[in-house]
C-alpha cells in the first residue's frame, strides 16, 4: 500500500483526501516510480473542480520525478534505480509511488535535479508546442500572451526573447509585471489598470498581433480576438476564468 491524494467528488481543496491505495506490480511496458518531487499545475484545479470531467474517484497531478523501483516486461532501455520524470496523463502524480507506462518516462541527466524536472516538464512542453508547433514564432514577430507571469507564461517570456520576438504579456499585478519583464517579456499590461486590447493596438501602431495565446478563457476571449491582426491566429489553451460558451461565429 502507498499513500496518494485522491478525490471522490469535485469541489474545493477540501475534497482532496490523503488515502492508502493498492498499487500492485507493473505490467508489460510499465514501471513503478517512487516520487521524489511532484509538479503542481493549474490544470490540476480544473480536474478537482470538475471543469475537466474525470471518472471518480481519481488521483490528481500530471507531472513528477522519481526513481524506478520495479519494471514490468518489455521495458528495454530502462533500469531499476534510474532517475526519471514525466508529464501528462494519466492523472495521479500526487502520490508516494505510482505505475507509469515507460513510453511516457524520460531518463534524467545528472545536470537536472528532481525538483527542477518535476516543475518544468508540463509547462516547458506546453510552451514548446505553443510557440513552435501551434504557431511557429519567428524573429521579429509580435505576440500577445495572457498570464505572462504564470508557469507557462514565464517559459514563454524566455522563449520569445531567445527567438527575437516581441512579446506583449498581460498580468494581474504590478509585481507580476516586474517578474514577467525580468524573464524577457517586452511589454507588460496590467489588465486591472488598463484595457489590454487598446494597449496592444497602441504598441503595434494599430496593426494587432500575429497570434494570441490565451489560457484565461471567458474573460479575455473578445479582447483577444480584437487584438489580432487580419488573419491572425487565436490559440486557446485553458479556461482559468471559465469556459467560453455560446460563442457567435459571426464575431469572426
Amino acid at each position: 500500500m502507498v499513500k496518494a491524494i485522491r478525490i471522490h467528488e469535485t469541489g474545493g481543496p477540501e475534497v482532496m483526501k490523503w488515502e492508502e491505495v493498492e498499487l500492485g506490480s507493473p505490467g508489460s511496458g510499465e514501471a513503478r516510480v517512487r516520487h521524489t518531487a511532484v509538479g503542481l499545475n493549474y490544470i490540476d484545479v480544473y480536474f478537482r473542480t470538475g471543469l475537466y470531467p474525470a471518472p471518480l474517484p481519481t488521483g490528481l497531478g500530471m507531472e513528477g520525478a522519481g526513481v524506478i523501483e520495479e519494471l514490468g516486461p518489455d521495458t528495454d532501455g530502462f533500469k531499476v534505480g534510474e532517475r526519471v520524470a514525466y508529464a501528462g496523463r494519466p492523472t495521479g502524480a500526487y502520490a508516494e509511488e505510482r505505475i507509469m507506462p515507460v513510453e511516457g518516462l524520460i531518463i534524467l541527466p545528472d545536470s537536472i535535479d528532481d525538483q527542477t524536472a518535476a516543475a518544468m516538464m508540463l509547462q516547458g512542453m506546453t510552451t514548446e508546442y505553443l510557440l513552435q508547433r501551434t504557431y511557429q514564432v519567428k524573429k521579429g514577430d509580435t505576440i500577445l500572451f495572457h498570464a505572462a507571469a504564470g508557469g507557462v507564461g514565464l517559459f514563454a517570456c524566455q522563449w520569445a526573447k531567445h527567438i527575437g520576438a516581441t512579446m506583449i504579456g498581460t498580468v494581474g499585478t504590478d509585481e507580476k509585471g516586474e517578474l514577467a519583464k525580468a524573464h524577457g517579456c517586452t511589454h507588460v499590461i496590467n489588465y486591472r489598470k488598463e484595457d489590454f486590447q487598446k494597449r496592444v493596438m497602441e504598441i503595434t501602431d494599430g496593426k494587432g498581433v500575429l497570434v494570441v495565446y490565451d489560457a484565461i478563457g471567458k474573460d479575455t476571449i473578445m479582447g483577444s480576438l480584437d487584438s489580432l491582426s487580419p488573419r491572425g491566429l487565436m490559440v486557446s489553451f485553458g479556461n482559468a476564468s471559465g469556459p467560453v460558451t455560446n460563442f457567435d461565429l459571426g464575431v469572426l
